[in-house]
């Protein structure tokens, strides 16, 4: 049989002591905004057909916009969709080659990215408002 070979590798489990970088974070971010996007289509969807089947259906649809949690909620899922739409023009500048490949451009671009939801989810909220 093979020789067992004693690898050198250093072994990190503790996740609470890695340190993603910001092109990293960017990028699950926009994984996780992809995701809430995609259910929040389901209960949009819901809420749009229950305004639009009856008057009385409008009305229920109105009162369940009144709540305080359907409007955090309805502010999450445009937060989530701005980040989205933030993240999709980033990659695509990327891979069209408007942006380089570099580390610093990747960490400028992520953090331009990051301020621009900032003032995208202040606007939703007060749209929501």
């Amino acid at each position: 049989m093979g020789k067992t070979v004693k690898k050198q590798r250093p072994v990190n489990l503790d996740l609470s002591t890695i340190r993603f970088p910001v092109t990293a974070i960017a990028s699950i971010l926009h994984r996780v905004s992809g995701v809430i996007t995609f259910v929040a289509v389901g209960i949009l969807l819901w809420l749009l057909g229950l305004s639009l089947s009856s008057p009385e259906g409008f009305l229920e649809a109105a009162a369940v916009m009144d709540s305080f949690i359907v409007k955090f909620i309805v502010w999450g899922i445009m937060a989530a969709l701005a980040y989205h739409i933030v993240g999709g023009v980033r990659h695509m500048l990327m891979d069209f080659g408007y942006l380089g490949e570099t580390m610093e451009i990747g960490k400028r671009s992520a953090h331009i990215a990051f301020g621009i939801t900032v003032v995208l989810s202040i606007l939703a909220g007060v749209l929501v408002w």
